[in-house]
């Protein structure tokens, strides 16, 4: 078994290490160019930032020229701040569904990973969700545009949709091919999000067929680890917080449902290839095929890993949620099939659910407010 560093630094530093080993291709391609990330504080902003931040510093490459435009909806995180304090890097407060900045820089490539992606919270905000996902996607794809219409193209532009435009698949979609057209409500309690993502997916298609925008799109699959805040009210982060509380692990379901579980360095080294491989138009499912595992054994893994590393004494229950809406839509199984992504991208995940997790909860220990 790999031994797991012992702190949120050197799992955050050894984590981009692997990523860097992976993505050396990819990074020479980005290297002294000037990247825009939208959606910078959030959890694939987290790794992202501390990737892109720091090419340069050690292999010999130029580093990136990194702008980061944030909203702070949900705060001002220091480990932002601390990281815009860098020569090469410009954090500027601004929501990207209201405009395009006029005097934004000539973009090489661009990220949008500006998007509520909690149900909690794309629940209690909806427009501001379909407003990031489309008005904010159009102000980038409306940019991209212009540039080549002055003849200084953008090289590749990353769009984060999700696995939730897949809904709810039938069981003969299992797991879950890019062609797959989904089972997808239009009004249901979380069509705010999937909605939004699939016309933002629309969106990127026809700007691809029409204008010959190089923009790709990534499906996540259940990706967690560091930089998922522990208040984000996903599955992972509030198993860590009943634990770490030292409470019972409450489930809000009989915990039945299944999913696979993608490691964010693992998710990181897909998004960066597609970014810079991907076909214009296309999507790629990023995850992990295998284990598939129901709810209440990833629960129960928690409560092993806890009670072996942070001498934790709870058990996991299950309780009824008193929103009546909690489970409306959920999909029962989640399992994405990334052959697309390994023959075209040569992507593969690397990491362990056992290790993935060790690695995630010795982060949440440090990282709990």
């Amino acid at each position: 078994m790999i031994d797991t560093p012992k702190s949120a630094v050197e799992i955050v530093q050894g984590d981009i290490y692997s990523i860097s080993q992976q993505v050396k291709d990819d990074l020479d391609l980005l290297s002294g160019k000037d990247v825009l990330l939208t959606g910078g504080a959030g959890f694939l902003g987290y790794m992202l930032t501390h990737l892109l931040s720091q090419v340069g510093d050690t292999d010999g490459r130029k580093p990136v020229r990194l702008s980061i435009y944030e909203n702070f909806s949900r705060g001002r995180k220091p480990w932002l701040d601390r990281l815009a304090a860098r020569k090469n890097v410009t954090l500027i407060e601004h929501d990207i569904a209201k405009s395009f900045p006029k005097d934004a820089p000539k973009f090489s490539y661009i990220i949008h990973a500006a998007s509520i992606a909690s149900p909690t919270y794309y629940r209690l905000h909806p427009i501001e969700t379909i407003d990031a996902n489309v008005k904010g996607l159009r102000h980038l794809l409306d940019y991209a545009k212009e540039r080549a219409d002055e003849n200084n193209p953008i090289s590749g532009m990353l769009f984060f949709s999700t696995s939730e435009i897949y809904g709810d698949p039938s069981p003969d979609a299992i797991p879950t091919l890019e062609t797959y057209r989904g089972l997808v409500s239009c009004t249901g309690p979380r069509a705010c999000y999937d909605e939004s993502k699939r016309l933002g997916e629309t969106l990127c298609v026809n700007f691809a067929q029409q204008y010959g925008i190089p923009v790709t799109i990534a499906r996540p699959f259940n990706n967690y680890g560091p930089g998922l805040d522990i208040n984000d009210r996903r599955l992972l982060p509030d198993l860590a917080r009943d634990m770490f509380l030292n409470k019972d692990i409450v489930l809000l379901s009989d915990g039945s449902a299944t999913r696979t579980f993608c490691y964010i360095s693992d998710a990181i080294v897909g998004y960066i290839k597609i970014l810079t491989k991907g076909r214009a138009g296309e999507s790629y499912n990023i995850g992990t095929e295998a284990p598939e595992i129901n709810v209440r054994t990833l629960a129960d893994r928690v409560v092993d890993i806890g009670r072996e590393k942070f001498m934790y004494n709870g058990k996991v229950i299950c309780k009824v949620s008193e929103d009546k809406l909690y489970l409306i839509d959920n999909p029962n199984r989640r399992c994405p099939n990334i052959t697309k992504a390994r023959s075209e991208l040569g992507y593969e995940p690397q990491v362990s659910l056992d290790e993935g997790l060790r690695r995630s909860l010795v982060w949440y220990q440090e990282n709990r407010s």
